[in-house]
């Protein structure tokens, strides 16, 4: 590996890191809040993932995802006053993002079809920045384009015509 990649390479050990950080405060919420949930913890790629399972309920999930992303922002804010960096860690909640992974991924391939079909581009409802990215990620394996546009929280997603 040169340098220059070995720059590029996540550093496991700090992602690792960032994960039992981010485990340890969701653990402690979870105490707070008297609700019973497993932690998982992984390194995905560049991220840390810390999962919630065996969850009953939706509550840390809200409508939308909106509780989850909630509470991401509080955990990586946790491990930024722990670490002193910036963290892209990924929190998901009853396996809530994986199925929002796998809709919005039918959803761009769909939307990329029927953008083929007719040849005009079509803007996708709001999004957050992590469903915007899989509906990118998903319509760039369909063989087309797409941008995000607007401000947040109403940036949303626009499937060119090749």
């Amino acid at each position: 590996m040169t340098e220059a990649e070995q720059e590029k390479a996540p550093d496991i050990s700090a992602l690792e890191q960032e994960g039992e950080i981010a485990a340890d405060y969701v653990e402690g919420l979870l105490d707070i809040a008297d609700i019973d949930g497993d932690i998982d913890m992984d390194v995905e790629g560049d991220r840390a993932m810390v999962s919630v399972v065996g969850l009953k309920g939706t509550e840390l999930v809200g409508s939308g995802g909106e509780v989850l992303e909630a509470l991401q922002e509080l955990t990586r804010l946790a491990v930024h006053r722990q670490t002193g960096e910036r963290s892209r860690l990924m929190l998901d909640v009853a396996g809530y993002r994986e199925r929002r992974r796998a809709e919005l991924t039918k959803l761009g391939t769909e939307i990329a079809s029927q953008v083929k079909d007719h040849g005009e581009s079509k803007a996708l409802q709001p999004m957050t920045p992590f469903e915007r990215k899989i509906v990118h990620d998903a319509v760039a394996a369909a063989g087309l384009r797409s941008e995000s546009e607007g401000e947040e929280p109403q940036r949303y997603v626009v499937v060119l015509p090749a």
